[in-house]
C-alpha cells in the first residue's frame, strides 16, 4: 500500500521534470549580447564619489506618485461591505 501511495506521490514530480522551459533568450533584447560589459571599479572609487544629487525634475515625479498613491490609498480607505448589503446581512438566511 504504501508504495503505491509513493509511486502515485512520485509520478507527477517525474512528469514535471520532463516539462519544457519557456525559451528565456527570446525575453532578452538582441542587442545586449554586442554591448561591453560595464567597467568593475574598486570600492574606494565608489565609495569617495560624490552622491548623486535631487534634482528639482525628479524631486516633482517622486512627490506626483507620492499624491497619486496616498489618493489611492484614500478610495481604498472606505468601508468593505456597504450600508445596504450590512442590513441584509443582519437579516440572515431564511429557510
Amino acid at each position: 500500500m504504501r508504495r503505491a501511495a509513493l509511486r502515485m506521490l512520485l509520478l507527477p514530480a517525474a512528469l514535471a521534470a520532463c516539462s519544457q522551459f519557456p525559451e528565456l533568450d527570446a525575453a532578452v533584447d538582441p542587442g545586449i549580447y554586442d554591448r561591453d560589459f560595464p567597467a568593475l571599479l574598486p570600492i574606494d572609487t565608489l565609495i569617495a564619489s560624490p552622491a548623486r544629487l535631487v534634482t528639482p525634475d525628479l524631486e516633482g515625479q517622486v512627490l506626483s506618485r507620492v499624491a497619486a498613491l496616498r489618493a489611492r490609498a484614500a478610495r481604498l480607505g472606505g468601508p468593505v461591505v456597504d450600508a445596504a448589503t450590512k442590513r441584509r446581512m443582519a437579516r440572515g438566511v431564511r429557510p
